[in-house]
């Protein structure tokens, strides 16, 4: 696509945006190829006031724009009889890349990525404040690296403090001195060159030169191009405008020679050495840190060693019984597969039997995983202080060498999971069971919400992190994501979002945002999925792939909400308890976490005939590919006893 004018018709192709987001009409700003300059520039307009320009096309490049250079795709600019414009051409034929204007004056170039599928933003412009037009007035540079960023150029000053304290009025002047014997030319490497400038493509840089020093109202001189080594010429005759230094975020700029008293050349010198010698001393401060990592990295396995001493000595505090590894490994047959019980994205779990007889499930965190020691401890430091007959009783931990252990009571009848979605085993649990696990489930929460000496927010809860004793109690497991709030506390946030799709609340999928209502929109998928014997993100038809809680929403709009029951204790059910479950789901899954009832709530309304409150629309999350039913997880999550999944995403 060009960008420019047809010379012989007047007619210009050019950018604009909408107006706003909901009306297409073309708005006040414009990017546009600016040909009444002797070299062609690109600039944004707002109505018909510059907003940001970006230097004089050089053969190469525009070097007020960054990360021109090396990139993915080539610029052209042909100037020829007929028509004037610019355009780029990828470099190879696998490349797709193009340009988006917003209507506040930045634009963007976006490059497609194959692998993710998605466009990939290369730079923006303008980059910084520098790159407004004309930011620090005439005659001055923008050095966006510096405080304050403005100043006069060399051989200029500020035409006064009051001038100078206000954006809109900053201007320098020349400073008095003899032309042509008083004066000299200064060379600024690495600069956005300024407007209004008159241009010769014939000369070289030398005749360049003689022709400003002979002529005292020539301000500037520089190379048109920088292709060959440079040639052409550019001279400023007036005030030089929107100037800039090109940091090193910027792979252009360019020399530009202005006429400074001789005085302020010599300045310029002494100025050079100093910097020179802050070279040296640079390199030297580099050497010694260099040296200074050397240590550091002797002295890591030493430092590694302390502190597993150090996390060993803090759960030892906690007063959590310390099991040897040996004791562990011999419960287990040195963690035989046949004693595993299921995996987890922290690591596996295995069945054990000490030598007393008593039966335990240990926990065994993965060595690669970064986060493991962060997650034993966090459940140590919890579980230590939880006491519920609806949580899994953590027993005590082992750290020894690079072994990181949690071991636990057993729980002969496995995870919630392991019934309802087996397509033989759920028949195993009738309404009656169901509906006391969904019961025992919640005042484990109510616990973890409100009884427990800390309020705490568990932010994994699903049917593979609610385990199953002898007598099918329900006991909430796994606490490695789990968080704390004291006194009055009742909401928190986090840059890292971790958990289960499937389960997340939409307030802590998309912004990280957790508190008790976040539990509680996952209690009400579990409901759900207990009721249907259907996962969440596993449910189709033969048209569409829905989840529970959208096909939950569409029977409750329908009037039609029994059709959600599971089939395998349909007849032996009580229709309105069944049913009365599902509002309850419903009002826990609801988008905005105000409108959710609190545990308490739900404890009552479970318990009660109370009339419920009607349910808006919930919080449908939008399902995403993975290699599980349930979870984004690169490993597996199985059905088994103290299984123990995480999953790490990243927020949306």
């Amino acid at each position: 696509m060009k960008l420019g004018w047809n010379l012989k018709t007047g007619f210009e192709r050019y950018l604009t945006p909408w107006r706003s987001a909901d009306d297409p009409t073309p708005g006040d700003v414009s990017f546009r190829l600016d040909n009444s300059t002797a070299v062609p520039e690109l600039v944004t307009f707002m109505g018909s006031r510059k907003h940001a320009r970006s230097g004089p096309w050089n053969g190469q490049t525009f070097e007020g724009i960054p990360w021109m250079k090396d990139s993915v795709f080539k610029l052209i600019v042909e100037h020829k009889e007929d028509e004037v414009y610019y355009k780029f051409k990828p470099i190879n034929d696998t490349v797709t890349t193009r340009l988006q204007l917003e209507n506040n004056g930045t634009y963007h170039r976006f490059v497609w990525d194959e692998t993710t599928s998605k466009w990939h933003k290369l730079y923006s412009w303008p980059f910084d404040h520098c790159d407004n037009y004309a930011e620090c007035g005439a005659n001055s540079n923008c050095r966006v690296s510096e405080t304050p960023s403005c100043e006069c150029l060399t051989g200029f000053i500020s035409k006064s403090q009051e001038d100078w304290d206000s954006p809109d009025s900053r201007s320098c002047v020349r400073k008095p001195s003899d032309c042509p014997g008083g004066e000299g030319f200064l060379k600024l490497p690495k600069m956005k060159l300024p407007e209004n400038y008159w241009s010769n493509q014939s000369m070289s840089l030398r005749e360049c030169e003689a022709e400003c020093t002979k002529n005292c109202s020539c301000r500037a001189y520089a190379n048109s191009q920088v292709v060959g080594g440079g040639n052409g010429c550019l001279m400023w005759f007036g005030d030089l405008i929107d100037t800039r230094e090109c940091s090193e975020k910027y792979l252009w700029g360019q020399d530009i020679f202005i006429r400074v008293p001789t005085s302020d050349l010599e300045s310029s010198k002494h100025s050079n050495k100093k910097k020179r010698l802050k070279i040296i001393v640079a390199i030297s401060i580099i050497s010694g840190m260099f040296i200074l990592c050397l240590l550091l990295c002797m002295a890591r396995k030493k430092a590694k060693n302390k502190v597993d001493q150090e996390n060993q000595d803090q759960i030892e505090d906690l007063e959590l019984p310390l099991f040897e590894l040996a004791t562990i490994a011999n419960a287990t047959d040195n963690f035989s597969i046949n004693n595993k019980l299921g995996e987890g994205g922290f690591g596996r779990v295995y069945k054990g039997t000490l030598v007393d007889g008593q039966e335990i499930a240990v926990k065994r965190l993965s060595k690669i995983s970064e986060q493991g020691l962060n997650e034993l401890k966090n459940e140590v430091i919890l579980f230590s202080k939880l006491q519920h007959r609806n949580l899994v009783k953590l027993l005590g931990c082992c750290i020894q060498g690079e072994e990181k252990l949690l071991i636990y009571e057993f729980m002969p009848n496995k995870s919630l999971d392991y019934f309802i979605f087996d397509q033989t085993k759920r028949e195993l649990l009738d309404w009656s069971k169901r509906f006391h696990i969904i019961c025992g489930t919640a005042r484990g929460l109510l616990y973890l919400h409100q009884d427990s000496r800390l309020r705490i927010i568990h932010r994994d809860l699903k049917t593979s992190n609610v385990l199953l004793d002898h007598d099918m109690n329900p006991k909430i497991s796994d606490f490695g994501l789990a968080r704390t709030f004291v006194g009055d506390e009742i909401e928190g946030s986090t840059n890292r979002v971790i958990g289960t799709y499937g389960y997340m609340a939409p307030e802590y999928a998309t912004d990280g945002l957790f508190s008790v209502k976040s539990d509680v929109f996952s209690f009400g998928i579990l409901v759900l999925e207990i009721v249907s014997g259907k996962r969440n993100r596993g449910l189709y038809n033969s048209d569409n792939k829905f989840n529970v809680i959208r096909h939950a929403w569409n029977l409750w709009n329908k009037g039609m909400p029994w059709q959600l029951i599971d089939a395998c204790y349909q007849e032996s059910c009580d229709p309105d308890e069944v049913i009365r479950c599902i509002h309850i789901s419903l009002l826990c899954v609801q988008h905005h976490p105000e409108d959710r009832p609190s545990m308490p709530s739900v404890i009552l309304m479970l318990g009660s005939d109370s009339v419920l409150a009607q349910p808006k629309q919930p919080g449908c999350l939008v399902d995403r590919k993975s290699t599980g039913p349930d979870s984004s997880s690169s490993k597996p999550e199985s059905s088994s006893t103290n299984a123990s999944t995480f999953t790490e995403v990243e927020g949306r």
